[in-house]
């Protein structure tokens, strides 16, 4: 808000009106006169506006800020801005009015050096430089100066513009800027008519940015196709944001006595560093863009909350300026007609507030499913492209239409595999991108939560409360699509709804910062053996309209300026020395008796000292790996999928897991080692049939592996189709990665499996070919029945028979011995309440044994929850053709 005449005159005023009585404390030589004429060009400066109310001093009223463009001041080595001379004059610091006159000079010259022609900055300077040269010239005529000290000094040539700067479009800041350019646009329709062109921007930086890349754009054209253009999510305003909105541009017509629009100078506040004293006297200072801004965060829960911030920005200049001053009187103006504005709009009904195509906002979210999904929220959208990755999104606006459909419109999140990007770029695991595509979906679209995590974030927890069967992915970048860059994000607010971007989330914090290494694309294989660095951008290959790519692309061009050098590859270990041959230990004496020998064993283990009767732990550790056990068929946890039986296998990792621990001597090292951390999802990987101990030398075979799809996925699939394919018990289709061996039913009674067709008649070719050999020999045929088993020379069934009768009764004779020896310890100690304390024994017993039970099942969960960590499930990973057959 422009502070006009302070109400208390200011120092260098009451300097000026009092007849120069504070001319001894300064060091100024000018007369009074010519300090109220500098007073007074720099006050038409302030004042002017051209007839549309733009204000071309704006961007002038202070220096251009270093962080924001640090190369100014390598080009300009004389700064000066109006808030320059504002502290020369209150600091009576001109010795002469030429060197006034050379400091205003200085603005426009040095805003025409650094700016192009084209540039708004450099179009005001010249409406500065020719406000400075009027008022010059009035002084002049006056005789307060003379005509020589009228003439703006020359300062040197205008050098030409440089060739246009490659574009860095920061877009951060954009976002903000788009919203604020459609609210000035329709700001200027209620002014009369637009604007021929856009000026006045917050700063210099601003307005080269955008006119560069508008001239740019305009050279190299744009690119039709709908699926690429970035945009900005629809505007689905509440009947109360409404009311603010027309109040807001109702207040713009009026105009005071020297036709100028009143509000301009509420729009923004007094810079803290030329007015201080503003900020002292005001306790609650507040602009027209304060306002903007939070209608724009949602902060305004009625009319009258807004209507509050109304009166007390004008109030605030009531109270500051000087009753007679022409701000002064804007402000009651306003204030009054603001007042009317708004009795007017309560007056009216909400359904004159409608949106257009009858969209009516739903500001508390939409009830979907027995769920509340909101403004903010991160959302998994059905995606018709492929299924097993559903679009990662955020939720911008919930709404719903004139047949009482709801909506919601989503910023999407694209995956690595579906942009295009330089073939070196790393990526993080479960990472994405932000992307310009702002969609509307219908509520049925969406499927369930996810979370996306800024990469600062990402390493040191996870939002605390969100379930741990949920995606949560990392971002770090956004990605544009019709130019395919990336570019790091440097505030992660901006990437968010208004709603949210004051709100945070809790987290519970990892141990430590989780380091997280980047791997490559997954796009790699699809680069060109022989492509070039010169060669044409590829293509991504497009689906359905409502949809992500299908897939991107790579190519061999130039990495971004803030794109990561591909990390080195990680050294091979150094080669580890042979193990030294086994000790050759001399005999047992014979009084060792072996269980004795059992015991010290153990006790030397448990002990952590070496076993010098044991034979060395790599000895062990082959004798693991070379054991062989059947596996049964199960079904893994994660994928749901049945694991084919598998003999003369190499041992499951436990096993290895086991002859580690006896090697080191320490089982709960090794146990707290080997479990996963499972406060958060892990990642899990494929069920592999050819599990092989890390180590073991084998030739690297491709394991066998089997997926199923989400649940929501599997769904997508008609049932009379998914009828046709092996299934798990939930219904879930299963793929794998080989083809199924044909196995036929056993022909053998009692046999467990049966033999594959290609075995039985390679089988019963090999009969035949016997068969004709034994003929051509002359030698008799084989009998097809199987020969019955040879007896054992002197069994005799009979004795057999015996000996099992002798058996089951000897079994009964020690049962009753131990029953009637457990009733006479009953007796012994419990006396006649036998039949009580049996009981009370059986009791505890029982408990025991639940107990025991509770622990066996405590102890299969923990072995289950590690095989599922050791699986990967099909969504938020990539499945490649050449995964699936080496011929791609």
């Amino acid at each position: 808000m422009a502070s006009g005449s302070p109400r208390d005159d200011s120092p260098v005023v009451e300097s000026l009106e009092n007849n120069g009585t504070k001319d001894a404390t300064v060091g100024s030589q000018l007369p009074d006169e010519q300090l109220k004429a500098i007073k007074k060009v720099i006050d038409s400066l302030y004042a002017y506006r051209e007839h549309d109310g733009h204000d071309p001093s704006k961007v002038f009223h202070r220096k251009v800020n270093k962080r924001a463009l640090p190369d100014y001041y390598e080009v300009i080595k004389e700064p000066v801005a109006l808030s320059t001379l504002k502290y020369k004059l209150q600091n009576r610091a001109y010795g002469s009015f030429a060197d006034f006159v050379r400091d205003c000079a200085l603005i426009p010259h040095n805003a025409q050096t650094y700016n192009r022609p084209e540039a708004g900055a450099y179009q005001d300077a010249l409406v500065i430089k020719s406000v400075m040269e009027r008022e010059l010239k009035q002084l002049a005529g006056e005789k307060i100066i003379s005509a020589q000290d009228a003439t703006l000094p020359d300062l040197g040539e205008i050098p030409p513009a440089s060739p246009p700067p490659a574009e860095d479009e920061d877009e951060d800041e954009d976002e903000d800027d788009e919203d604020d350019e459609e609210e000035e646009a329709d700001d200027s329709e209620e002014e009369g008519g637009k604007r021929k062109r856009r000026r006045g921007p917050r700063s210099q930086t601003a307005t080269m940015k955008r006119d560069a890349t508008a001239k740019e754009d305009g050279q190299k054209g744009t690119d039709s196709d709908p699926r690429k253009k970035r945009g900005r999510p629809p505007r689905v305003d509440t009947p109360m944001e409404a009311r603010i909105k027309a109040i807001l541009k109702g207040i713009r017509k009026f105009k005071n006595d020297a036709d100028q629009i009143m509000v301009h100078q509420f729009e923004k506040l007094p810079d803290k560093t030329t007015m201080p004293e503003y900020y002292l006297e005001i306790k609650e200072p507040i602009a027209i863009e304060v306002i903007k801004k939070k209608l724009k965060r949602k902060k305004y829960q009625s009319l009258d909350h807004f209507m509050r911030d109304v009166d007390t920005m004008f109030n605030n200049a009531q109270s500051y300026n000087q009753d007679e001053s022409q701000i002064y009187k804007d402000a009651v103006l306003l204030q009054k007609e603001t007042q009317k504005l708004a009795d007017a709009e309560k007056s009216k009904p909400d359904a004159e507030y409608v949106m257009e195509e009858g969209r009516l906002p739903l500001p508390n979210g939409i009830l979907h499913n027995g769920e509340l999904w909101k403004v903010g929220d991160w959302i998994h959208i059905q995606n018709p492209n492929d299924v097993t990755k559903p679009i990662v999104a955020q939720i911008y606006r919930t709404w719903q239409d004139s047949e009482g459909q709801k909506w919601v419109n989503a910023c999407w999140y694209y995956r690595p595999e579906q942009t295009v990007h330089q073939y070196e770029k790393h990526f993080y695991p479960h990472e994405v991108v932000k992307t310009g595509q702002y969609r509307d979906h219908h509520i049925d679209e969406v499927i369930d939560r996810c979370f996306v995590m800024f990469c600062t974030r990402y390493s040191r927890g996870r939002p605390r409360g969100f379930p741990k069967d949920k995606d949560v992915y990392v971002c770090d970048s956004r990605y544009n699509e019709e130019k395919h860059k990336m570019k790091k994000i440097k505030t992660w607010a901006s990437c968010l709804p208004d709603e949210v971007r004051d709100k945070d989330y809790e987290m519970d914090l990892f141990d430590g910062p989780k380091k997280t290494k980047k791997v490559p694309t997954p796009l790699l294989h699809m680069l060109k053996e022989n492509e070039m660095e010169t060669d044409e951008a590829p293509k991504v290959r497009w689906g359905a309209d409502n949809a992500p790519p299908i897939w991107g692309a790579v190519h061999k061009g130039p990495r971004d300026e803030n794109q990561s050098p591909p990390p080195e590859p990680t050294p091979s270990p150094p080669p580890q020395p042979p193990p030294p041959p086994p000790r050759q230990l001399p005999p047992a004496p014979k009084y060792e008796t072996p269980s004795y020998r059992r015991i010290s064993e153990v006790d030397t283990r448990m002990a952590n000292t070496p076993d010098r009767t044991a034979p060395p732990p790599t000895s062990y550790s082959n004798q693991s790996q070379s054991h062989t056990q059947p596996q049964v068929p199960h079904y893994n946890p994660q994928t749901a999928s049945p694991a084919p039986v598998q003999y003369n296998q190499y041992a499951p990792q436990s096993t290895s897991s086991y002859a580690q621990t006896h090697q080191h001597g320490s089982a709960s090292a090794s146990y707290h080692s080997s479990q996963p951390d499972t406060r958060y999802p892990q990642v899990p990987q494929p069920y592999r049939i050819n599990s092989v101990v890390p180590g073991a030398t084998t030739t690297s075979v491709r394991p066998h592996e089997v997926f199923r799809l989400s649940e929501q996925a599997n769904a997508q699939i008609p049932e009379e189709i998914r009828q046709q394919y092996q299934q798990d018990e939930h219904g879930n289709v299963l793929f794998f990665t080989a083809p199924p061996v044909d196995v036929l039913p056993p022909t053998k009674e009692g046999s467990a499996m049966g033999h594959t067709a290609r075995y039985l008649a390679e089988k019963l070719r090999r009969k035949i070919a016997m068969k004709k050999k034994r003929v051509a020999q002359g030698l008799p045929e084989e009998s097809e029945e199987p020969e019955p088993k040879k007896v054992k020379p002197g069994f005799d069934e009979g004795l057999a028979g015996q000996i099992q009768t002798l058996r089951d009764e000897a079994l009964q004779v020690l049962i009753d011995q131990m029953q009637d020896g457990t009733e006479a310890i009953y007796r012994n100690i419990y006396g006649t309440q036998q039949e009580q304390g049996a009981r009370f024994e059986e009791a505890r017993a029982a408990k025991h044994q639940a107990e025991a039970r509770e622990r066996l099942a405590a102890a299969t969960d923990l072995m289950r929850k590690k095989k599922e960590s050791e699986t990967i499930p099909m969504t938020g990973t990539g499945v490649y053709l050449d995964d699936l057959d080496p011929r791609y």
